[in-house]
């Protein structure tokens, strides 16, 4: 399937104008990354549904259609942003911990660490019961069963991931329960009356005065709260003190974002998050389904305090099955579920592979950004409180399902000249930030971004009235 096919299928999927299609232009496909997977198709159509999406709210706004243009090779670059981000001229520090990878057990099967928070390194090395040194953790774990420790680990409330065969993953209860699962799912979950999109603010944007709380870190959600922001919407990305977060993913996804800090553990702040909602949108989360409920956050909870909000949850392995409370980051996904063992063999590596790009987070987050533009669509259209759901899981299995590639390996990268004059520099807070593009050329909204990225925290916990920039 190329890209062409999968976006008419997905957006005929959300009920997309068929006619809206004509639109659109997928350029430059030719060409993907060294992958066996089609990388290059999650990448074009992902980011070409959204594209689309916010060109037809513009055109449901103004009355106005406009043509899109969405190049495969750019959509590859946007695919791997966080390796092309420079302040003041250099790159930002590694995001890695140096125990975060693959590591053999003792029955010669692999498992991979993910340890990129603190909290999670001292878990990992309590369980193992070793110093922090990548050395260490190797001779820890290869006195242990792969499948073992995998259990452990995930008992303990940490991220690791067994690496699977595709055929171990097909048979695991939770490949089982998501199974029958679309790839995104936008599902009316409340009644409210219909809402104009933008709360009677004048279109100068397709998403001018739509309001967007944004409770994720790291990757995926982020990318959806930054590509709200990037049509235009008001985009308030709430953290914690006490919560890790990766600096050069602040400063990639947060361009166009304002940042506050609200503790949900105190009654006062949570609250204030509360009257947030009230006036907000769209509800962006990343947690596990059900982490916030303990918090009253529930999504019934949520639509009955603001009838006609659009709630949008983005989750590791899906909101069903045995897992669904489970951890996981990208690269542990395409452990789990047989890409990182497809990639090796192709490879000829005595040990996994890997994507050459966090392709299940990016495609993830641009879905995430396309399932709320059509919500958004939904409740001006029938009224609503609506829920869209998505996962790194789910988003696999369609990288998955589209086959492999041959040759894929021999693709060509991207090389710096090609990759320049797609960079864009903005000053900001932490210096000269020069970073990926968004990639969409619309002919009458060019996506861009209001404000540079900002140190968590920086803002108050508010909204700004609709005069304010």
């Amino acid at each position: 399937m190329d890209a062409n096919t999968a976006l008419t299928s997905l957006w005929s999927m959300a009920g997309g104008e068929p006619d809206a299609l004509d639109m659109l232009c997928l350029a430059d496909l030719a060409r993907s990354l060294p992958s066996v997977f089609r990388v290059d198709v999650i990448a074009a159509a992902s980011i070409g549904l959204q594209a689309l999406a916010a060109a037809q709210i513009w055109r449901q706004r103004t009355g106005r259609p406009q043509r899109v243009e969405v190049s495969g090779r750019r959509a590859l670059a946007m695919f791997r942003s966080e390796r092309y981000l420079t302040v003041d001229g250099r790159p930002p520090p590694e995001l890695r911990s140096p125990i975060t990878g693959y590591f053999e057990a003792v029955d010669g099967r692999w498992i991979q660490l993910h340890a990129n928070f603190p909290h999670h390194l001292a878990g990992i090395l309590r369980v193992l019961q070793c110093d922090g040194d990548r050395a260490s953790v190797a001779r820890a774990i290869a006195r242990w069963q792969a499948a073992e420790l995998d259990q452990r680990l995930a008992d303990a409330g940490l991220c690791a991931a067994l690496v699977r065969t595709p055929d171990e993953w097909q048979a695991h209860p939770q490949a089982a329960a998501i199974a029958s699962l679309p790839l995104f799912e936008i599902i009316r979950i409340g009644d409210a009356l219909p809402e104009s999109i933008g709360r009677g603010v004048a279109a100068r944007r397709p998403l001018s005065g739509v309001r967007m709380l944004d409770l994720s870190r790291v990757i995926a959600a982020p990318v959806a709260g930054r590509t709200f922001a990037q049509h235009g919407a008001q985009v308030l990305a709430i953290g914690a003190a006490h919560l890790p977060n990766l600096l050069p993913l602040v400063i990639d996804n947060g361009r166009g974002k304002r940042s506050a800090h609200l503790d949900l553990r105190t009654p006062r702040e949570r609250e204030v998050l509360l009257n947030l909602v009230k006036e907000a949108d769209v509800f962006l989360q990343a947690y596990r389904p059900s982490a916030l409920a303990a918090f009253g956050l529930s999504p019934e909870a949520l639509c009955a305090l603001r009838p006609g909000l659009v709630q949008v949850t983005l989750s590791a392995y899906g909101h069903l099955g045995p897992w669904a409370q489970r951890r996981g980051f990208d690269s542990l996904v395409q452990s789990a579920t047989g890409i990182a063992w497809q990639e090796g063999q192709a490879a000829g590596l005595a040990g996994p592979g890997r994507l050459p790009c966090q392709a299940l987070d990016h495609a993830t987050g641009f879905l995430a950004a396309f399932g709320a533009m059509m919500a958004l669509r939904r409740r001006e259209q029938e009224g609503g409180s609506w829920l869209v759901r998505v996962s790194l899981a789910q988003t696999g299995r369609w990288l998955q399902s589209l086959g492999l590639l041959a040759n894929g390996l021999a693709a060509s990268e991207l090389g710096e000249d090609e990759v320049t004059p797609w960079l864009q520099t903005i000053d900001s807070p932490f210096g000269r930030v020069c970073a990926v593009a968004p990639v969409e050329q619309m002919s009458l909204t060019p996506p861009h971004f209001d404000m540079p990225p900002v140190p968590l925290g920086t803002h108050p916990p508010a909204w700004l009235d609709a005069s304010e920039p």
